[in-house]
């Protein structure tokens, strides 16, 4: 199993960037604004462990937008700021850090720009930002951005209620969109809204989904992050629905990007990468929700995928303990409970084990002084 998996590596260690060529159309095409990279889809490219799951996968970290778009006090930069630098130090390759949209229906993320100028962009990690639109991608472009994202939804519903207009208007908006960012180098990143269910019309075709992703791909998104936006999909229905979107994007450029508000999270995540899916948005101390979605939980929390990952020896190339530090970090500034199990049992195992060692400090300090 080992040399099969050795020979099909080096099979495609060859041929990706030839194939990538011929599929995209050369410099102009999909392929030459892929972020992060052809390097990155070789690492993923086939690389499966003995019980088939990924050996690699890469986290998407959303926290900084997705997680404090609607949070209900002001955020200040410097802690936005902050945050984002902690993320880049624990190896996060893509940090999604805010969005270019009008302070009016977003005001946590009216700093966007300042946001962008200030932190500390390292060599080879992606920080992408929203741009729902045409201004939005001006701001964008004036800030040096390098990575966008759209986001259209499944629900035709919904896609009316969030940004008033149909399926059908919001991808010729994107399109617009996606074609200006690629003209100037830029890659583009796609989304599609509740892709299992929907707050207003409930479940959501697989087939409807998936055709709203595969419009996103062919007009030249690099990578589509499927979400589950008010987190009601079980292992079955993120199945159907993977398997459908396979139809029209190739698995390794598929994310998905679960929310928790049923406790299902990590099981769709893991019925996910069974799939072959190797891309997994996440925010850190489960930061986020819907505004659009009475009851919407936040992201899944960054902290509970890696021990998921962690427990099946999958690589990631995140530090564990560097992202407990951001985690603690944010939760204290916000003033909010951690939204992360894993997070909360480990900063609190650290706690007493502090509290241990410091009380074993002072009595050897107490008896050391008694002895004298």
């Amino acid at each position: 199993m080992q040399q099969l998996q050795h020979v099909a590596n080096s099979i495609c260690s060859r041929l990706l960037p030839a194939l990538c060529s011929a599929s995209f159309g050369g410099p102009a095409s999909r392929g030459a604004c892929i972020s992060p990279g052809i390097a990155a889809l070789q690492a993923r490219c086939i690389s499966t462990l003995q019980n088939g799951l990924p050996a690699t996968v890469t986290i998407y970290e959303v926290g900084p937008r997705d997680g404090l778009q609607n949070e209900p006090k002001t955020i200040p930069t410097d802690v936005k700021v902050n945050f984002i630098n902690m993320l880049t130090d624990a190896g996060f390759k893509a940090i999604e850090a805010t969005s270019f949209v009008s302070p009016k229906w977003v005001p946590q993320l009216g700093d966007a720009r300042e946001v962008m100028a200030r932190i500390r962009k390292a060599p080879g990690v992606q920080y992408p930002v929203l741009t729902p639109n045409s201004q939005g991608l001006a701001g964008a472009l004036a800030a040096g951005c390098r990575e966008v994202a759209v986001f259209a939804s499944a629900s035709e519903t919904f896609s009316k209620r969030n940004i008033n207009c149909s399926i059908e208007e919001s991808l010729k908006r994107f399109e617009a969109v996606v074609s200006a960012a690629r003209k100037e180098g830029v890659a583009v990143r796609g989304y599609v809204s509740c892709v299992v269910g929907c707050p207003y019309q409930g479940h959501v075709d697989p087939a409807a989904a998936a055709a709203v992703a595969g419009a996103l791909y062919d007009m030249g998104c690099y990578e589509v992050s499927v979400a589950d936006t008010i987190g009601v999909g079980t292992p079955a229905s993120m199945e159907a629905m993977l398997k459908e979107t396979a139809r029209y994007i190739p698995l390794d450029r598929i994310g998905v990007h679960c929310h928790d508000t049923y406790g299902m999270a990590i099981a769709n995540i893991l019925a996910s990468l069974r799939m072959g899916i190797s891309i997994i948005d996440s925010s850190v101390a489960g930061l986020g929700g819907c505004p659009y979605a009475r009851g919407a939980t936040g992201n899944v929390a960054t902290e509970d995928v890696l021990y998921l990952l962690n427990g099946y020896g999958i690589q990631h190339g995140i530090d564990f303990d560097a992202v407990l530090r951001a985690s603690e970090y944010i939760t204290n500034a916000l003033g909010r409970p951690n939204g992360s199990r894993v997070a909360n049992a480990l900063l609190a195992k650290r706690a007493d084990e502090a509290r241990r060692a410091a009380a074993k400090a002072e009595k050897e300090k107490a008896e050391a002084a008694g002895a004298a």
